[in-house]
């Protein structure tokens, strides 16, 4: 872990008491509950620890579901990246992308069957403006005419080494160039299983044909005959000698990288390009292409959620030496189709994962299934930053709600994770299928003995700001009179966690 020394403390200020509001998904006027702070300024070390014990923030505001209250549970959900496979529906709107970008072709009337807005959360409704932006500069862009050529041949070198394991595949480092910042970075490493119903077996040789077969016994028979004369004439006809098999042909599944960038004729009728930008006006990527994107929101919030859009905020990037290239925070990850935004993807990315917050697109565009194509464009990124930094290997889709259709689609994207909302363990979302069938609300946890080992055991502990001074609370409520006071204090650290109120500030007036 990284040192956080230098960077500014969180500066947090809590609601006292529960906020019921109409909930987003079942449309109940009062069911949906949940705890919530604002985030005057909030480290991605601690966002990290939060987003791990339920918390999800929505612009600066922080919220935490009441998960044995509210109407529709809501359970923080990640993916593996490192061991994704794309699935057939996901191969499909990847196929249908690089078909629309090579001939301009489309079927605008199968799409209905993809969710459209890819880990969005419209609980809090209208505070998902552009706001909380961090420190990146870097481009994600399709594969250039030399690129491609320099990815096939690569490919045509790894076909003759063996290197892989035979159950490992291996991503061209050209992939990996292009896939985030441009500089070069290792290849990921992906396993993958044989199909169902094959039955390979890939620790055993592969087949092989009986003509095959019956050359080899020709070379051999000849080799021990003649091992000079005769071995000539196989040499001269091409043939070189072998005692080893031949190499099986690959059979593994193309990986995620190789479906995003597949190459594309050179007179394609689109281009794509995914840049990653930091939300600061300080950046002038950013600040050229700020009315556009904020044209492009206003037109989703409007056209989707007929919900107007907030003003923006500010934070500050984290830049530890032994982060990611990019830095940490929250960023734009906007899709460039033939010189214009028709998508933004807004990320966060933190110690440990990246958490998609939001998507935004242009509607007109939605036959192109946008929500699904970026959550795989983001898994592929989450790989290639995993490259740099090791521990980044997660990443988050927001939460996951069975008792709605429009949110069970998260748990498509395998192998994933719920997070049990009372000991905070994460447990495979396979395991927790079943239950979620019978209840809305579940421990996932099956250890009954198990306990919340972050939970807050020393509130005396907690960092209060008061008067622009740092009190330890065990100070501070020393000179409390109103007892409800120290209750809202209590419930906040036993929301956080010890970790979080010993590092975050709680503001007090």
């Amino acid at each position: 872990m990284a040192s956080w020394a230098a960077v500014s403390p969180s500066i947090v200020e809590y609601f006292e008491g529960e906020d019921f509001y109409r909930c987003g998904y079942c449309k109940n006027e009062s069911g949906s509950r949940s705890n919530g702070m604002w985030a005057h300024s909030l480290t991605v070390q601690d966002y990290q620890e939060l987003i791990d014990r339920g918390w999800r923030r929505s612009g600066k505001y922080v919220y935490k579901p009441v998960m044995n209250q509210t109407c529709c549970p809501q359970y923080t959900i990640r993916c593996r990246p490192l061991q994704f496979q794309p699935s057939k529906s996901h191969k499909k709107v990847l196929k249908k992308m690089l078909k629309f970008l090579a001939k301009g072709e489309i079927s605008k009337g199968n799409c209905e069957d993809e969710p459209m807005d890819s880990t969005m959360e419209d609980a809090v409704a209208g505070d998902f403006a552009l706001i909380n932006k961090l420190d990146i500069h870097c481009d994600l862009k399709m594969l250039s005419d030399d690129l491609q050529r320099s990815l096939e041949s690569e490919e045509k070198i790894e076909k003759n080494s063996k290197k892989e394991d035979s159950n490992e595949f291996i991503q061209p480092q050209a992939i990996e160039e292009k896939l985030g910042s441009g500089e070069p970075s290792h290849s990921v490493k992906t396993h993958t299983v044989p199909k169902p119903g094959k039955g390979a077996d890939l620790s055993k040789p592969p087949c092989r044909k009986a003509k095959e077969i019956r050359k080899e016994r020709k070379r051999l028979k000849l080799m021990q005959q003649n091992p000079a004369g005769e071995l000539e004439g196989f040499q001269a006809q091409g043939e070189l000698p072998s005692l080893l098999p031949p190499k099986a042909k690959s059979n593994q599944p193309k990986s995620l990288e190789d479906l995003i960038f597949e190459s594309l004729p050179e007179d394609a009728s689109h281009k794509l390009e995914v840049r990653l930008v930091p939300v600061s006006f300080e950046d002038p990527e950013f600040k050229s292409s700020f009315s556009q994107s904020f044209s492009l929101y206003v037109k989703y919030q409007m056209a989707i959620h007929q919900d107007p859009p907030d003003e923006c905020g500010k934070t500050e990037a984290e830049n530890p030496p032994n982060g990611p290239d990019c830095g940490y925070g929250s960023f734009h990850q906007q899709y460039w189709l033939d010189g214009r935004i028709i998508a933004v993807g807004v990320i966060d990315i933190l110690p440990y994962c990246v958490s998609s917050v939001y998507l935004y697109y242009d509607p007109d565009y939605s036959y192109l299934s946008l929500g699904v194509y970026s959550a795989l464009r983001e898994i592929a990124f989450t790989r290639q930053l995993h490259e740099k930094t090791s521990q980044l290997s997660y990443y988050y889709m927001g939460f996951y709600i069975h008792s709605c259709p429009k949110m069970k689609y998260k748990g498509q994207y395998r192998p994933s994770d719920l997070l049990c909302p009372e000991t905070y363990v994460w447990v495979p979302i396979e395991q927790c299928l079943p239950s979620l069938e019978n209840f809305k609300y579940c421990r996932f946890n099956q250890d009954p003995e198990a306990v919340d080992e972050g939970r807050s055991k020393e509130p005396d502990r907690l960092q209060v700001f008061y008067k622009k001074a740092i009190l330890p609370y065990g100070v501070y409520k020393r000179q409390l009179k109103d007892p409800r006071e120290e209750a809202a204090v209590l419930q906040y650290a036993s929301l956080v966690g010890q970790m979080c109120s010993e590092r975050m500030l709680l503001f007090r007036s």
